[in-house]
């Protein structure tokens, strides 16, 4: 049943594919923020964040059992260490603003991630980054003050434990885009959760207190979800370029907002959603932007390699 239906998928254009697969780990992204949100309310974020690491990793403990350990053969464990440490404060500062504010208002500030990885990108790999992408990007922290309003209201914690969330998540975006020159999505999946497992559990020690039984419940979910949300994620970008399918994944914002208001009352305000739109305008065309240079950078080398190919000699044609 599910090999027909995984082959009635796989049989559908590349385009279709992504996009369902990305509205697909926006849906998983949203639950687990609202799950993450109930859980901030019996647990501390340290604890939620250790359960969360522990729940992903039971999650994928089939697939390890099926890959054997011979799977996980890699040389860039000082890569996933340095993404596990810069992971875990990320998750640290979004779990904890998420016990601080609305769902809706941290899920719009943390679509600003894709921005700060932007100025990774030139800071830590050295990528030519253009004026057309710096405007963008300037634009998209303009929408995040939108939603912030500096001087109508005051900036508080929560605000920048987000923005701190985002600017680690766009670090570990560049992390993450070295790794899958040599790994699977799924090796690079399980290495992070083994490598979060003992660097969550140390905090949480400090704060332990045995969760509930409803806790637990939502402790599953959450793993099931967070493993769904980076296994859709992935695979959406593995299928179909960034720039076609990102704008899917900002389904992410109406459908947590949709969730908090069932769950929490929460009402997002007129500002979350038109800085949210202001920083979605801005990431989707950086989006789009890269794939545009990316195509015209292979176009470049495909004509310069034949290019040189037409000059070479023909060794069937006698020299003069």
């Amino acid at each position: 049943m599910f090999g027909s239906a995984r082959a009635r998928f796989e049989g559908l254009p590349g385009p279709l594919q992504g996009a369902l697969l990305m509205t697909a780990a926006a849906a998983a992204f949203a639950g687990m923020n609202a799950i993450i949100r109930a859980l901030n309310f019996e647990l501390h974020p340290f604890q939620t964040a250790f359960l969360r690491v522990l729940a992903g990793l039971a999650f994928m403990l089939p697939w390890l059992a099926r890959a054997g350990l011979a799977a996980l053969a890699t040389a860039s464990h000082k890569l996933y260490l340095s993404r596990a440490l810069v992971g875990y404060a990320s998750m640290l500062c979004w779990f904890s603003a998420l016990a601080l504010m609305p769902v809706a208002e941290a899920t719009a500030l943390s679509f600003t991630a894709p921005l700060f990885a932007t100025a990774a990108a030139a800071v830590l790999l050295g990528e030519v980054v253009r004026l057309r992408r710096w405007t963008a990007t300037s634009g998209g922290f303009l929408g995040a003050m939108v939603v912030i309003r500096p001087g109508f209201s005051a900036i508080e914690l929560a605000h920048l434990l987000v923005l701190a969330s985002a600017a680690l998540g766009g670090w570990n975006t560049i992390t993450v885009k070295q790794l899958t020159r040599s790994d699977s999505a799924n090796v690079i999946i399980v290495y992070m959760l083994l490598y979060l497992v003992p660097l969550s559990l140390l905090p949480a020690l400090f704060v332990w207190q045995w969760p509930s039984w409803h806790a637990l419940g939502l402790v599953a979910l959450l793993g099931m979800c967070a493993t769904l949300g980076h296994q859709s994620f992935t695979r959406a970008l593995a299928v179909c370029e960034a720039s076609y399918v990102l704008p899917f994944d900002f389904a992410r914002l109406p459908m947590v907002a949709f969730l908090a208001f069932l769950a929490f009352g929460e009402v997002p305000d007129i500002w979350t959603w038109i800085g949210g739109g202001i920083i979605v305008a801005s990431t989707v065309y950086i989006a789009r932007r890269e794939a545009q240079l990316a195509r015209q950078e292979k176009a470049e080398a495909l004509a310069s390699e034949a290019g040189a190919v037409a000059k070479r000699p023909d060794p069937a044609k006698p020299g003069p």
